[in-house]
């Protein structure tokens, strides 16, 4: 480790120990990338993100409070409608003369059941697959639910519910328009993933599997946008880090701390999702969105040709989180993109020009947030 290094984490943990956290000095230090050792990108990221306060006396009672409030979240929202919660205090007939499985009322719990399988189908599809350049979304994580996987309570895995639900026989997609489309494709094409992937044995549970769960908690308490294609890409990261935190405390509990900076995240950039115009059928992003799924699918090598590999994306959103403007400056991130290869792309014609930035020359991300902080500093 160089001295330089060493000293930009003296650096953080020096703004991190204060009593009360000086907000502009931490965004300062961590645009130029905040260090991993110890647990420094975790806790920096919790902070730039709002979900921890700047009070350091306040911290303890802030993360009790919104872990049990999470844990609520699982007891309310990852049930079965018709079994009796007994030991949560809930009492549910199975099916009543009133409510039943073939209710069409929009106020049914069995309606709202197969409504959430919708959308859970879509989440299923997306996280299996997440980050396919690493293996770490498929391993086993070390804090498996206990809430969900006790086998003395009655709480279903979300996987299962994937697997016994009756949509087995429809693919479901929904679009940023909310428009929910359902097709009867071949004979167990509608879950191609389920069997992918090795299953873990009962008592474990894989990290696309607590992805899942977090979508899908959102998706419950968001129902205006509820889930859209690309949201595990934004949350996976997140995820990563919080479960990778050499802190095992802190690692404990990374479900419940991606899910609230995840929601803080989607409460500034929620209307790119739900903007009716541009993600119409007919609109450039639901297309664009389809070129890239369907890429994704027939040619994973080529797609990730097109993204950044996941160590480059959690050294670029150290820049973004530190921003007050954190979406215009990535804007900017795009812009430094090309202006880097500006004098390739004015010699070249348009395919040329295409291949190019299909296989983009620069691999230094530190190169490309420099040239953004440039342009920004030059308005």
């Amino acid at each position: 480790m160089s001295s330089l290094h060493k000293s930009r984490i003296a650096d953080f943990q020096d703004v991190l120990r204060e009593p009360l956290i000086a907000l502009e000095k931490l965004r300062e230090l961590s645009f130029s990338g905040i260090p991993c050792e110890g647990g420094l990108r975790c806790l920096c990221w919790k902070i730039l993100l709002n979900y921890l306060p700047s009070e350091r006396a306040s911290w303890t009672t802030v993360l009790a409070k919104q872990r049990e409030v999470y844990a609520q979240f699982l007891r309310e929202m990852i049930i079965q409608p018709g079994i009796a919660k007994a030991n949560m205090g809930a009492s549910r007939e199975d099916v009543t003369f009133e409510d039943h499985p073939l209710n069409p009322n929009p106020d049914s719990r069995w309606n709202t059941y197969f409504k959430d399988n919708e959308v859970l189908l879509q989440i299923d599809k997306d996280v299996r697959r997440l980050c396919p350049d690493i293996s770490f979304f498929q391993r086993a994580t070390e804090y498996p639910c206990l809430l969900i996987l006790d086998p003395q309570n009655e709480f279903e895995t979300l996987r299962k519910r994937v697997e016994q639900t009756t949509l087995k026989s429809q693919t479901v997609a929904r679009n940023r328009s909310g428009v929910t489309n359902m097709s009867s494709p071949h004979k167990n094409a509608a879950l191609p993933a389920l069997n992918k992937y090795e299953v873990l044995p009962n008592g474990c549970e894989a990290h696309w599997e607590v992805v899942e769960r977090i979508l899908f908690i959102y998706a419950k308490l968001n129902p205006g946008i509820a889930y859209v294609q690309g949201m595990n890409e934004i949350v996976g990261p997140l995820y990563y880090t919080f479960a990778t935190d050499p802190n095992s405390e802190w690692k404990e509990h990374a479900e419940a701390d991606t899910f609230f900076c995840f929601t803080n995240l989607m409460a500034e950039i929620r209307d790119n999702f739900i903007k009716s115009l541009d993600d119409s059928q007919c609109g450039i992003t639901y297309k664009m969105e389809k070129v890239y799924s369907t890429l994704k699918e027939k040619d994973v090598e080529l797609y990730l040709k097109l993204e950044f590999l996941l160590p480059d994306v959690i050294r670029i959103w150290d820049s973004l989180f530190a921003d007050d403007s954190r979406f215009d400056f990535l804007l900017l991130v795009c812009c430094a993109m090309l202006v880097l290869i500006r004098e390739q792309l004015l010699e070249g014609d348009f395919t040329v020009n295409m291949r190019l930035l299909q296989d983009y020359p620069i691999t230094d991300v530190c190169q490309i947030l420099q040239k953004a902080k440039e342009l920004q500093d030059s308005k």
